[in-house]
């Protein structure tokens, strides 16, 4: 059995002896339906499960089990709850858990979709569309200034991961599509300033777009988010606007503002905003691939390669690439806010966003409170008789 498996061979074997398969379909899925927060709620969640209350790892695996999922392309608390689930029941726990941690939200966020993206939804559904929209680029600004301390203890040369921060903060403000190509250059910009010897590293590249359909530009902007993108989260959003609102017009840019808040207000990851622009595209069809395509990697990154995690995070070209991709990551989710606030439409939503901001940055409520209560005022204002665009 590979790596830290074969120092804890008997424990895990009965570890998986012992978890049913229904016993992490209820687990995982439990977490899917209550995972409100973003990445850092689902990694409390799943360190309780799997090592307060079960011990079915120990702390140091599943702090090892972080870092290496951080050091993968797309969403790295999917990975990580995947991970898990693989690490007390093998494959099959892998996919059942999986899928038990993705499923709920999806279903949520599809069906919110549903009700906010409509051609004509009632006004009540428009106002708090637009409350929330509005708070959308203060929760950007707040993710990303969350990640700058550890980002900046952790710089192996701060003058070019200052470098970094600000191309990714510049790219994301005003070439969004092509991000994911600056992400990669400054990955390999810092793996050779390090001058790291020659050898396995990450091999990265771009698949191109064959159709020019809608599935096939729905594939293309699910792949860079599932696949492509380093950080996580909000540099998501980067990646999709101009793409969703620009390039296909799948979305206006309230609808787009609105598929953001609700990817932040559903339970589970933050990429379900990706199941949100594949619906305005191409229906539920188009939800569902988008879904399928953003997630897919994950589970083939850890079903292939789980065992050999540990080798992963000692592999000094990929920490390398890191060092480089995850400022340009973090600069690129402060820039996406942006974008974000020029796609406002009325005055009274600046108001909002100058109120979230505030929660968000001086009060330090959540997003998920600050978002509902950007609705909330929303929806007050709308009634009350101000104007409310599209």
């Amino acid at each position: 059995m590979p790596g830290d498996l074969a120092l804890h061979g008997v424990a895990y074997r009965a570890a998986m002896s012992e978890v049913g398969l229904g016993t992490v379909l209820r687990e995982w899925g439990r977490i899917g339906c209550v995972g409100f927060g973003g990445p850092p709620a689902h990694i409390a969640l799943l360190r309780k499960l799997c090592v307060d209350d079960h011990r079915w790892l120990d702390a140091r695996e599943f702090e090892d089990a972080i870092a290496a999922c951080n050091l993968l392309p797309g969403p790295a608390s999917t990975q990580l709850a995947i991970f898990t689930a693989w690490r007390v029941r093998g494959r099959a726990g892998a996919v059942v858990g999986g899928l038990a941690f993705i499923v709920p939200g999806l279903v949520a966020i599809l069906a919110l979709a549903m009700l906010f993206l409509e051609g004509d939804p009632p006004l009540w559904v428009k106002a708090a569309g637009a409350g929330a929209g509005a708070a959308v680029a203060a929760v950007a600004v707040q993710a990303g200034v969350s990640l700058v301390p550890a980002g900046w203890r952790r710089a192996p040369r701060r003058s070019r991961w200052l470098v970094y921060l600000v191309l990714g903060g510049a790219a994301a403000a005003t070439v969004g599509p092509w991000l994911v190509l600056l992400l990669i250059t400054c990955g390999v910009v810092e793996t050779i300033a390090q001058r790291v010897p020659a050898g396995r590293g990450p091999r990265l590249g771009l698949p191109l777009l064959t159709s020019t359909g809608a599935l096939g530009g729905i594939a293309w902007v699910a792949l860079k988010v599932g696949a492509l993108s380093y950080g996580g989260g909000f540099v998501i959003i980067p990646l999709m606007q101009a793409d969703a609102v620009d390039r296909y017009h799948w979305m206006t840019a309230a609808q787009f503002l609105n598929a953001v808040a609700l990817g932040q207000i559903t339970p589970g990851p933050v990429v379900h905003t990706v199941a949100a622009v594949g619906y305005a595209a191409a229906g539920l069809g188009g939800g569902l691939l988008a879904a399928l395509v953003a997630f897919g990697p994950s589970f083939v990154f850890i079903l292939a390669g789980a065992a050999r995690f540990d080798r992963l995070r000692d592999n000094r070209r990929v920490r390398a690439f890191l060092d480089g991709a995850a400022p340009a990551a973090i600069g690129a989710i402060l820039g996406s806010a942006v974008p974000l606030a020029l796609a406002l439409t009325e005055l009274w939503q600046y108001a909002v966003l100058a109120g979230a901001a505030v929660l968000l940055l001086a009060l330090r409520r959540g997003p998920v409170l600050t978002l509902l209560t950007a609705a909330g005022v929303g929806v007050v204002i709308v009634l009350a008789g101000s104007p409310l665009s599209g």
